[in-house]
Order: C-alpha cells, then structure tokens, then sequence
C-alpha cells in the first residue's frame, strides 16, 4: 500500500484504512442505525444527535472554521509533558503511528507516541441512545509509565440553531450535574430540563476519575482553544461545575502501566428521556435511572465486546441480501460493501446531516427519502414501508408535498415549504420498488394522513394518484411539466428571481406566468408513469391504468415534438420561454439529467432519438473521469 498517500480499502475486514490524518478534507464515518447518530471524521471530529440534528443535538461542531472540522470527541494523553491525541487532532502533535479505519458503523482511531499507544472504538449499539467509546491505553516499552488520560466533548444546547445565535439567553441557561462513585463518573447536561424538556444528555465513564471539568472556560483556559488545553498543560481539571457559560464534559484519569500491560477504559455519550410524572429522583435532582442502565449495559470491556459483536452480525445479514462475485475488484467492493452501506446511512439521514449540510437547514427530502428507498429497500424491507408512510403524510391533498420533513415530529418543515415539482413523482417509484421487493400490496390500502392531519386520511394509492396529477395538472406551454422552483438539480431555479440582497434564491415565491417547464420531469413522468401503469393493471384497476397510460403518451409526444433538440433532449425552458439545454445556447449545450430520464423512460427509444441522445452524452459528456453533468466548453 506504499503507493497510496492517504490509505486504502481493506475489503476482508469491509474497512476503509487511512493511514495519514492529513487528508485533503476531512473524511467521515456515520455511525448508527435507528434514532441515534453520530458523524466522526479520521480525525475524531464531529458530533452526535439524537433523530433530529436540529432539534436534538448532542454535541457542538463548528462549520466552515479555520482550520476545518474543530469539534469533536477527543482524547487527550499528557505523557510527562508531551501532550498527543490518537487521532493527531486537536493537538496536531507528529505521532509515531497513526491509523484510522472507519467500518461498518464503527469507527477506530489508534496512535502512538514515545512508547504508548491510545486506541479508541467509536460506535451505535443496536437498540440504543449512545456512542460508546472503548479507549484503550498500552505501553509499548520495556519500563513502567504513567500517564494522564483526558476525555473533552462540547455540549450544544439542543436546539443547533439557537445554540448558534441567541448569546444574552444561551450563555445563562447552560446547566449541569456530576455523579461520582466507586462504578463511574457521569457529567449530565441538563439544560432547560426545568422548565420545558424531558431530556438530558450524559458522558460517563466507567471507572472514577481524579478530576473532572464541565466548564469549557476552566478546562481551555483564557485565549486558548481546543489544541491546547491549560488543564491538559497542568494535568489535572481543575473540578469546575458550569453554571450558564460553556458547558462541557472532561473526565481525567491517572493510568499506570507496567511493560507491555494495557487498560481499557468505556465511555458512553448517551441521551436520556423521563416520563413527565418522572422527571425528578429529588428536589433538583434528575431522575438518573435510564442513564444508570445505559451506564451498566457497558460498565464492562466484555459487555461493550458482545455489543459491537452484535453491531458486526448486523451489517453481515444486511449486506448478505445480495452479494456480487465478478472479475472486476473495484465491482465487487462497491456492490457488496460500500454501496449499500451508503445507501443505508442516505436511508437514516436523507442528507440531513453531514459535513456539507449543518443538520440545521433543512430535515428529511421527500425527494431525497424516496429516492433512498431503491437503495436499501431489499435489506430491510420493515423500515422502508415505515418511511413511504412518513413521507406521504407530508403530502398535500394536491398531490404537492413539503420539500422536507422534520425527523423528531414527522412533520413538514416549511423554511424551504413545496413547490419543487418533482417531488411527487418520487413517491410513486419509491412504494412500486417497495412492492416489488417485499410483495406487499397491502401497502396500497394505508390510511395514510395529508399534511399529518387525520381528518384528511386517504389510502396511500390515493396519494400515488394525485402524485401523478399534480404533474399532469401542472403543464406549460408546450405541454411539458412545469418546473415550480425547481426540479431534481435544486440550483437550476427558472422561476425565482430576488432583487433583495439576503433574499434566498431557492425560497423566494415563484414568478408568475406558468412558462418554465423541465423536460427532465417530463422523463420522470413518462418512466414513472408507465410503474403506475404496471401497478394499476397488477391490482386491477384497468380504467386508471388506461387514463394514465393516455397522458404517458401525450406526454412522451409532446417531449419528441418540443424537448428534443435535434441530436439530444433539452433540459428545460426558462421563465422567459427560452430552451436550456440547447445546441442554441453558447453554454450549458447538453445536461445529463433530462438524457437519463428520458432514456429511461423510453422516450424516442422505437425512433432513434434515445439513442442519438446516448451518442452526444458520450460524444460531449464523456471524460476519462466519467460523464459530467453539464457541458459547458464551447
């Protein structure tokens, strides 16, 4: 592995190895399976969050600093003097080995120095509302050696966009609470538990400590950051208690080691929920119950072993469903391993969290969320038909749909509100390929809510229904679908315009005049249309198939007539009725999307123009790199 700068796959153990923390960005792992999520880089940063990143954020990150990815789990290791971390980052002290290998749902950090190593386990346990950390401590020597051992998280004050902006109120309400005895040592963070929430957040770990921080102030020191702590500098937390400020949770260790022996420490970051009747064990006191079980279901190096043993017999039965075995390597491992392990991270997060996309902005796509049904849909086929329920029940009664939901309530978010008009059509392909995996059409007679108001139930293939007609309802000039604000490639926004510095682009209200039509989504609907078809005759309903397969036909005809260009598909018109995506056009000549789905949808395919549209995406797309989207070279 000589030639590979950074690190390499490592397909027997389904890992991924980097073997130098300086990578050119930051690269991460997800970690968890159900409710509870965590985002680790090769370098420990990152956060956790429980269903909603939003509204139900652990731990601070801050985006977009300088220098990138500052904030994480991290842990310290002060050897007489010399201050190091497994992971090379925050401090940035040369380590004399480094190794990062991030699996499935599991990531492992390990670095040496001077004759100790640190190795530490990150993962989700199935089943439950925490991280777990396995730290493991070795000297490598000959001699004895003590060291100090430092664990450092930053709390976020729930809510991500708040804990970001509203500082007169934010810095007074931080709170916290320390549990200490001979089992472990425990930091909760109890903000605004009081007076409106029945949640807290807990950092433990297994052992007692010699000394302990939860005040970032106390633990950095003055005009210092995370790279090098004053407590870490003195070796030992100075026991502070946060009131308001900077809360925060370090826990230090004082570990001896005799030649060749090492020690392993278990921390939990875990988030906890008390019934409202049950908030209290006593006055001001949190009921520590669910957080104490938590802690006792991994107080032990062979408990925490057992559960990433489960962890691990997990990913073996979902990526078990389907297995490829060809000639080509980089086939094998992107079908069998890594491919459906992104789909099923897509699946839990639908990009609603990430080190692009802050966890803040926006919620679940109900574009997106569909189109990660096709992914994972045959590795757990259970959670695919509750996530097509989900969506659907953001959908309005014309077939539009909130563009994203919130994960915590099942809700539509309305900061970006509807309007993209492709939207719809993806719920159709979605609970088709669910029924095609699973067999189950019973799927189809749901009730299922518009707008998550019950009053307003329908069946889910009701909602398939005006899916398709909100489409067929919504055309232009040339009979071609409108595009809203925007279709699949979200930055192509035909209809909005802002004069208003400040004004976002993407959420500015439509133009009127009903003239901008994507031929991409008339692609869509001619491929979709005809699995409603199919769908529709499979369960009987011939007159429906017949009236859909009606405007299928209109609209593959109005798309040969007025979406072709000659040699390939057009992409769009624009407000103004100007073709985009056009030979006429001095840049944006040919757009992969609409050629795609036009394709696929058996647009010109019996008359030549699908496969003249092929020729031009390899004449004009094409790269030694794969094809671009967009050609734009004169």
């Amino acid at each position: 592995m000589a030639n590979k700068p950074y690190g390499f796959f490592d397909d027997s153990s389904r890992e991924f190895v980097i073997t130098n923390p300086a990578t050119p960005f930051p690269w991460i792992n997800y970690l968890g399976n159900e409710e509870f999520f965590s985002l680790i880089s090769n370098t420990a940063g990152g956060y956790s969050f429980y269903k909603d990143a939003k509204f139900r954020r652990l731990t601070r990150y801050r985006y977009n600093g300088v220098p990138m990815d500052n904030g994480g789990k991290y842990f310290y290791i002060n050897d007489g003097g010399t201050v190091w971390s497994p992971g090379w980052k925050p401090c940035k002290t040369a380590l004399d080995s480094y190794e990062c290998r991030h699996g499935m749902g599991y990531t492992r950090i390990t670095g040496s120095k001077n004759g100790i190593e640190a190795s530490a386990l990150f993962f989700v346990p199935l089943h439950t509302w925490a991280e777990v950390q396995k730290v493991t401590l070795r000297n490598l020597g000959n001699e004895a050696r003590t060291v100090k051992l430092f664990s450092f998280v930053e709390w976020c004050l729930w809510n991500a966009q708040t804990d970001m902006e509203n500082f007169q109120r934010n810095l007074s309400t931080g709170e916290i609470e320390l549990e200490k005895n001979d089992a472990f040592t425990a930091v909760y963070h109890k903000t605004e538990y009081r007076e409106r929430r029945n949640h807290y957040a807990v950092y433990s770990v297994n052992v007692p400590v010699d000394s302990f921080d939860t005040s970032r102030d106390a633990f950095l020191g003055a005009y210092r950051d995370a790279s090098n702590p004053v407590a870490i500098e003195n070796g030992k937390c100075s026991n502070s208690i946060a009131s308001g400020w900077y809360p925060i949770a370090s826990h230090q260790l004082t570990v001896d080691l005799a030649a060749g022996e090492s020690k392993t420490f278990v921390f939990v970051l875990g988030y906890c929920e008390n019934p409202q009747d049950e908030k209290w064990e006593s006055k001001g006191i949190i009921n520590k119950k669910p957080a104490e079980a938590m802690m006792d279901r991994f107080a032990t190096n062979e408990a925490v072993e057992a559960a990433f043993a489960d962890l691990k017999k997990s990913w073996d039965g979902l990526l078990s469903h389907y297995t490829l075995e060809s000639n080509d390597e980089k086939l094998n491992r992107m079908v069998n391993i890594w491919n459906p392990y992104q789909c099923m991270v897509t699946f839990n997060m639908s990009r609603s969290a990430s080190y692009f996309e802050s966890g803040i902005g926006r919620g679940m796509g109900f574009r997106d969320s569909n189109q990660d049904l096709l992914g994972f849909v045959h590795q757990i086929p259970e959670r695919a038909r509750e996530r097509i329920i989900d969506i659907a029940s953001t959908q309005f009664e014309d077939g539009s749909c909130y563009h994203q939901y919130q994960p915590l309530t099942k809700k539509g978010n309305n900061d970006i509100g509807s309007g993209f008009n492709d939207d719809p059509l993806w719920l159709i392909l979605g609970t088709t390929a669910y029924i095609k995996e699973s067999g189950d059409f019973s799927i189809l007679d749901e009730m299922v809510p518009y707008d998550n108001d019950e009053s307003k139930a329908q069946t889910l293939f009701h909602h398939l229904k005006v899916s398709l007609d909100h489409v067929t309802n919504n055309l232009g000039p040339h009979g071609l679908p409108l595009i809203g604000r925007a279709d699949w490639n979200d930055c192509l926004n035909l209809n909005c315009f802002s004069n208003t510095p400040g004004e976002s682009f993407q959420t500015t209200e439509n133009q009127a005049g009903g003239v901008a039509e994507s031929v991409f989504i008339a692609g869509m609907y001619a491929m979709i249309g005809k699995e409603y078809v199919a769908l529709c005759n499979q369960i009987g309903k011939e007159d429906e198939a017949a009236r859909a397969q009606a405007e299928v036909d209109k609209m593959e005809q109005n798309i040969l007539t007025h979406g072709y260009d000659g040699e390939w598909f057009l992409r769009a018109y624009d407000f103004y009725g100007n073709k985009i995506g056009s030979n006429e056009n001095e840049e944006g000549k040919i757009f992969i999307e609409s050629q795609g789905f036009c394709v696929m949808g058996g647009v010109g395919v019996e008359t030549g123009e699908a496969e003249k549209a092929l020729d031009s995406v390899k004449d004009r797309l094409d790269t030694e790199y794969g094809i671009e989207a967009i050609f734009n070279r004169i």
